[in-house]
């Protein structure tokens, strides 16, 4: 038998519905595969690894499919005459990866409702419907619920059906220590009965002496103490990006030309764009010789001219080898606006090794973003592992942007790495990473990300003007 690797065990074992060691070494011995080259112990975790990965993902979709489902449920209830409709739960907190979608409505007609959001095109089965509750399943097999709620219940719910349990959890108790009682249906004098606030999510939070917060943080990391102390930063917008610093053309693996992109960017209302096909050696990615790169960037120079004042950028996604070294060398990279570092291979080296990689290209001069730092695919590959901590500080000592990388399955910086970055002062980069037109507007989940992670306008380099960016990557 040929030798099997990690990708082809993973999907054999798993149609074997093999979930532990033991199983997985019978299963190999069996098939007469362990023992082979590439496929020893650390072989067999990582397989074992990319099944509970694997289905893991089975449980819940992606960001990216979840939040055109549910916009497209709110928009069809708007237009049929509902004013009070919202998502609800982790999807308006836009987590990275959803199970059910939640939508809730302010009617005091709840059956017409409920009528209303069956009757949805994309609805293909009703799996329960109460009184004020209908669970529908989507020809996409996704189950979303509605719930319907008085009108003057509106904010008090959204509020309770917005926040995570551990932010209502924390509510509730500053609610107690004020002599008060929140639920969905309002925030209760304890002691009277009296219910003082459920309208609005603004009357919810007031009563409890705060201001309303962006949904993206209520994950009780902090937010209430902000809110109650008057320190709620102004988190980043699509609004405030004023270009995109990652993109592909079809010069490599992207499918759209150079000029098909910059016209979107335009579109979009951008002063900048950065095309940064791959280096040389990504040979999967078609990388560019030195000699195709500075075709591109004759390219980039006329379309600049004939699009002023939109410009753009030209740069590259480099491969960092092993040892952290960049794959173009000193006098390649000065032509470039922007130098883009990159691993997509040997991301399974020890950590070790894998931090001092990272600290060596950290170190490079010409290096100005690194990309999608820990390599992750959202329910499909974990993530390069180092020691991240002492990567943003040398990010920082060496004016380097961490990329938050907007690929729907990246979200790399992660929500979590975005506030340790903000914590750290760490510049961010919000790109997409695009290899097509319509990739463009993955923006929305990259900042969704970064809003996630408490990040504000400052701390992101890609809010920079044309002439500040310019000075800054000089």
């Amino acid at each position: 038998m040929p030798d099997i690797g990690p990708r082809t065990a993973i999907r054999l074992f798993r149609e074997l519905g093999i979930s532990d060691m033991d199983q997985l070494r019978a299963a190999a011995e069996a098939h007469r595969i362990r023992g082979q080259k590439g496929f020893g112990e650390k072989t067999e975790e990582h397989i074992l690894k990319g099944i509970r990965s694997v289905e893991q993902g089975q449980k819940r979709m992606l960001l990216s499919h979840a939040y055109p489902l549910g916009k497209g449920m709110e928009d069809h209830l708007r237009s049929l005459g509902h004013a009070q409709v919202d998502i609800a739960g982790s999807l308006r907190r836009m987590k990275e990866t959803i199970g059910d979608i939640d939508i809730l409505v302010g009617s005091d007609i709840p059956e017409k409702a409920m009528d209303d959001f069956a009757q949805y095109h994309e609805v293909e089965e009703i799996l329960w419907r109460g009184p004020a509750k209908t669970s529908v399943r989507l020809l996409t097999g996704t189950q979303v619920d509605l719930l319907v709620v008085k009108p003057e219940e509106y904010g008090a719910a959204l509020q309770y059906f917005t926040g995570s349990k551990e932010h209502n959890v924390e509510l509730r108790s500053l609610a107690l220590d004020k002599g008060l009682k929140i639920n969905e249906y309002g925030v209760w004098r304890k002691e009277s009965g009296e219910r003082l606030a459920a309208r609005t999510e603004e009357d919810v939070y007031a009563i409890l002496g705060m201001k309303v917060m962006p949904p993206e943080i209520r994950e009780a990391h902090g937010e209430i103490a902000a809110s109650l102390d008057g320190r709620l930063p102004a988190l980043i917008q699509v609004s405030d990006l004023r270009g995109d610093l990652h993109l592909h053309s079809s010069h490599s693996d992207g499918n759209a030309t150079m000029r098909a992109m910059a016209e979107e960017g335009k579109r979009l209302g951008y002063e900048y764009i950065a095309i940064t096909d791959h280096s040389h050696t990504l040979k999967v990615g078609n990388g560019l010789s030195a000699e195709r790169l500075r075709e591109s960037i004759a390219e980039a120079r006329l379309l600049s001219e004939e699009l002023a004042p939109f410009r753009v950028l030209i740069g590259s996604e480099v491969e960092i080898d092993s040892e952290g070294r960049l794959d173009y060398p000193p006098e390649v990279l000065d032509e470039l606006d922007l130098v883009i570092g990159a691993a997509h291979s040997n991301m399974r080296m020890e950590p070790d090794r894998m931090t001092q990689r990272l600290l060596t290209v950290l170190s490079d001069e010409n290096l100005d973003i690194l990309a999608h730092p820990t390599g992750r695919l959202i329910n499909q590959r974990e993530g390069m592992q180092f020691d991240m901590a002492q990567i943003m500080e040398a990010a920082k000592a060496n004016r380097v942007a961490l990329e938050l990388n907007s690929y729907p399955d990246r979200l790399d910086l992660s929500d979590a790495h975005c506030r340790m970055a903000v914590d750290r002062g760490v510049t961010i980069s919000i790109d997409t990473d695009s290899h097509s037109v319509a990739d463009m507007g993955n923006i929305v989940y990259g900042v969704a990300t970064a809003r996630r992670g408490w990040v504000t306008k400052a701390a992101v380099l890609n809010t920079l003007g044309l002439e500040a960016l310019l000075k800054r990557l000089q």
